[in-house]
């Protein structure tokens, strides 16, 4: 998963993102929620047409089919060319489910990832359906045309500039805060795609909504991590933050459907417990302008 590049080149983003964070011009785009987020991931425009896609991914024609290796996802998914109205997209569907490999892994998280990043504003990952193929039920999920993922850009050594930087600081301290909120222990470099005006898309969320304390008693993400402790959660639009000390196990449930256990909610209630918790402490230690901008 080449975790220890990943650490490198989030190291070299901190070495001015603190300076970044702070200097950051008030303000960001409302998420399709109302929440507002560092940057539009999806563009204001393709965020309205959600519903349109999920409709798409649902009852589009299936006009070509291509299991992927698993070089290109571990999981094995199928790639799928959709065609309805004259119109042609790829998805990514797959199925899997159980432990696999050690891992709990799920397709029905799929889908529950990406509802729950439409419920809080976030919109980072695509849309994503559930969609029957070959007589299974699994997961289908838009696919992203991008321009590199995390791995290209850290052999490439590339990073954004201007204000693109302070953006893409912000938006890596928002995937670390949803990846704690979901317990995604699979965040490799590989499922960050980056757009050519850096934009953050995430995929492949099979291995989240983990359930062992392992995942409920602490965060993946927090001061014993490689990057250490001052690119966590470092700065969040405060709605965002207060979207997730919203969440109730009744409002997930209303969000998720069918998608998630009773379990797995609870376990992500402890998880938002953790988060609050560290945020607050945070504040307390680095003041509250400095770690939540509107």
């Amino acid at each position: 998963m080449k975790r220890c590049a990943l650490v490198l080149i989030c190291a070299g983003f901190l070495a001015l993102g603190q300076v970044a964070a702070i200097a950051a011009p008030q303000g960001g785009a409302a998420g399709a929620e109302g929440t507002t987020i560092a940057a539009p991931q999806f563009k204001p425009d393709e965020i309205s047409d959600f519903a349109k896609w999920e409709d798409f991914l649902t009852t589009a024609k299936i006009v070509d089919q291509k299991q992927l290796p698993e070089s290109e996802g571990v999981t094995q998914p199928w790639k799928l060319t959709l065609e309805k109205d004259g119109v042609t997209r790829n998805a990514v569907w797959k199925n899997i489910s159980g432990i696999v490999g050690g891992h709990k892994e799920g397709w029905k998280t799929e889908i529950a990832a990406y509802r729950l990043s439409k419920a809080l504003g976030l919109n980072m990952v695509p849309p994503t359906v559930e969609r029957e193929f070959r007589g299974d039920k699994g997961s289908c999920q838009l696919w992203v045309d991008s321009w590199k993922n995390f791995e290209a850009i850290t052999k490439e050594k590339l990073q954004p500039k201007g204000i693109k930087y302070t953006y893409f600081i912000r938006d890596l301290c928002l995937q670390r805060a949803f990846d704690n909120l979901i317990a995604n222990e699979d965040r490799h470099q590989r499922n960050y795609l980056i757009t050519e005006d850096w934009r953050m898309i995430l995929i492949d969320h099979s291995r989240t909504f983990q359930t062992t304390a392992k995942f409920t008693k602490s965060l993946i993400y927090d001061e014993h991590f490689k990057e250490g402790k001052n690119f966590i959660m470092d700065t969040l639009p405060r709605k965002f933050y207060e979207a997730i000390k919203a969440l109730t196990a009744a409002s997930i449930r209303e969000i998720v459907g069918d998608t998630l256990t009773d379990n797995e909610i609870a376990a992500m209630m402890a998880r938002q417990a953790l988060i609050v918790a560290w945020i607050e402490n945070h504040i307390k230690e680095k003041g509250e302008a400095y770690v939540l901008y509107d």
